[in-house]
């Protein structure tokens, strides 16, 4: 890991409870393991990304199966071992990059800017390393630490993924398809051609797939997902519906 401080990056020691770097710069670990390197100015909000309400409503979907599928396709696309050193970008509570690293056995580590979601994705997985930060602007880790970046759902910085990808390395990017969710929002918009062209320079394409299932959901589950996607539930009761979670895969090489 790297120093988060602006013009500092220099490599941060881990020693107790504590890490720091070399110019005096020191990050408490957290009682349930993860560190907070997010800066004050890389904040837009007091408490940026996901909020407590949406990470447990992402956790109650995740807990009832719905999940299931898409976790199982992330994990077929990516050919993942034992071997592989893997970043989640913008993990969120943890449930994807937890549920690989512990099928898999591989070392994992997750970034993301929400609090809450690396505090309840500590807790449910231990074995993981957890950092707080804004992966948007500085991915808190050494040129060439990893031989796999993964991104589902979240925000992309190509040039730091490729920063932080070995020069063997593969990045896996998923993306919500257009009939996710889409008894509930409608349809939603193309993605894959915008996101080939971000990652096109220092990027290669090496494969394309979309996972998708259904879920017959109660009206709280329903309400899960409104929550997880900061949609309003409105004046009308929330009535019990299937409902489809489909997502867009892309794997790509460091070019």
């Amino acid at each position: 890991m790297l120093c988060s401080v602006r013009d500092c990056q220099k490599p941060l020691t881990r020693e107790g409870g504590r890490l720091f770097c070399e110019a005096g710069h020191s990050f408490d670990v957290s009682r349930s393991g993860y560190v907070n390197l997010l800066q004050p100015q890389e904040r837009r909000s007091k408490q940026p990304g996901d909020t407590a309400a949406a990470v447990a409503a992402r956790r109650r979907l995740h807990d009832r199966g719905a999940t299931e599928p898409l976790l199982r396709g992330i994990g077929e696309m990516t050919g993942l071992s034992a071997s592989d050193c893997v970043l989640d970008a913008g993990c969120g509570e943890g449930f994807y990059l937890g549920c690989l690293a512990r099928n898999y056995g591989f070392s994992a580590h997750g970034v993301d800017i929400s609090i809450p979601a690396i505090e309840a994705a500590s807790r449910r997985f231990p074995g993981v390393e957890w950092i707080v930060a804004n992966a948007d602007r500085f991915i808190p880790y050494a040129d060439h630490s990893f031989s796999m970046v993964i991104s589902i759902t979240a925000r992309m910085n190509a040039p730091e993924f490729r920063r932080v990808l070995r020069d063997d390395g593969r990045l896996l990017v998923a993306l919500p398809s257009p009939d996710d969710i889409i008894e509930l929002r409608g349809v939603g918009r193309e993605r894959l051609e915008r996101t080939i062209e971000t990652f096109a320079s220092g990027f290669i394409l090496e494969g394309q797939k979309r996972v998708a299932t259904t879920a017959d959901l109660d009206a709280s589950g329903v309400e899960d997902v409104l929550l997880s996607i900061y949609r309003p539930m409105g004046s009308k009761p929330v009535a019990a519906t299937r409902v489809t979670f489909s997502l867009d895969l892309l794997l790509f090489r460091a070019a």
